[in-house]
């Protein structure tokens, strides 16, 4: 009998680039003793450890072209996001790297965001937060979500989340869609074509489209001209689906109600910006991806991915996203 004295291979290495990194570290460690995970909580310890990682989790948003030049051993890239278009954009990433994302897994935060944002708008809360802080006792009659119609752009998990819970409140749901189709809780789903059409009917036309060339500025001048001047736009997708100096006129002329807008163009939206001093205007700070279970959320699919990766079986992993 003879006994090899090669040694054995270093174990896969994987590197967790994020604020949680520690909880995500947790949940998969048990799961694969074999595997070496390193934890990263800024850009500049991601840099230490990146030499000889053959895996990254990270946020699409947080990673840069130093990061994955520092990857010389980089096999694939989990982005903790659905958007990966931060990371497709990079132009010296090597054509061999496997990029999946975390689509399918933000539906009840970003279904429940919209709602915050729904309620806050039509019901007027910031004038109710005022009166409190002054001491006012102000009352006036409550606008209802019942029986209103919400037009959804863009249909996906998301979407079919959010159709779900708006058919809990009694409201009408349109989607604009690459195409015509049918699906469970929305009255009308039709092509982008008329998504004009569709934004007419709109008491609350609700953004979820994926930002690509086709659906830069989307939201235009025209589309906002024919929304009903008491709807309300609400932009969870990203910032560059809406022109937003159209927006701002729109909003400034008063012919449309309101925006609920959770993204922006430029991200941290910048203190001068006139978003910040409009009245008309609710702004949340790109959070409604996120929540406090979110790493539980995306846990079942780290597992599956890592182990199909693990078992050198790539085409079995979820959400591997075309290069």
């Amino acid at each position: 009998m003879t006994t090899s004295n090669r040694p054995d291979p270093p174990p896969v290495r994987v590197l967790i680039f994020n604020e949680m990194a520690e909880r995500y570290a947790a949940a998969l460690a048990a799961f694969f003793p074999s595997v070496e995970f390193v934890c990263a909580t800024t850009h500049a310890e991601a840099l230490q450890h990146a030499a000889d990682a053959q895996v990254l989790l990270a946020y699409a948003h947080d990673m840069s072209a130093t990061l994955t030049a520092a990857a010389p051993k980089l096999h694939w890239i989990q982005a903790l996001t659905t958007g990966v278009d931060a990371i497709l954009g990079m132009p010296d990433l090597r054509p061999g790297i496997i990029v999946t994302s975390a689509r399918g897994n933000h539906g009840p935060q970003m279904a429940e965001m919209a709602f915050l944002h729904m309620l806050t708008l039509a019901r007027g809360a910031r004038r109710m937060w005022r009166n409190q802080e002054e001491g006012i006792w102000e009352r006036w009659p409550q606008p209802l979500l019942s029986q209103k119609t919400v037009t959804v752009v863009g249909i996906g998990a998301v979407a079919e989340a959010l159709a779900k819970r708006c058919k809990a409140f009694d409201m009408t749901v349109l989607g604009v869609s690459s195409g015509e189709r049918t699906l469970d809780n929305f009255d009308r789903i039709v092509g982008r074509d008329r998504l004009r059409e569709a934004a007419a009917q709109a008491d609350f036309l609700v953004l979820l489209v994926p930002y690509a060339a086709a659906t830069k500025c989307i939201i235009d001048g025209n589309v906002l001209a024919c929304m009903k001047p008491d709807a309300f736009l609400i932009n969870l997708a990203r910032g560059g689906v809406v022109d937003e100096s159209a927006l701002i006129a729109s909003l400034q002329r008063h012919s449309i109600a309101g925006a609920g807008l959770d993204v922006f163009a430029v991200e941290p939206l910048p203190p001068s910006h006139p978003f910040w001093r409009m009245e008309n205007v609710l702004i949340s700070p790109h959070v409604g991806g996120l929540s406090s279970t979110y790493v539980e959320q995306l846990t079942p699919l780290l597992r599956a991915n890592l182990s199909a990766y693990l078992q050198g079986r790539p085409e079995a992993m979820s959400n591997r996203v075309e290069r």
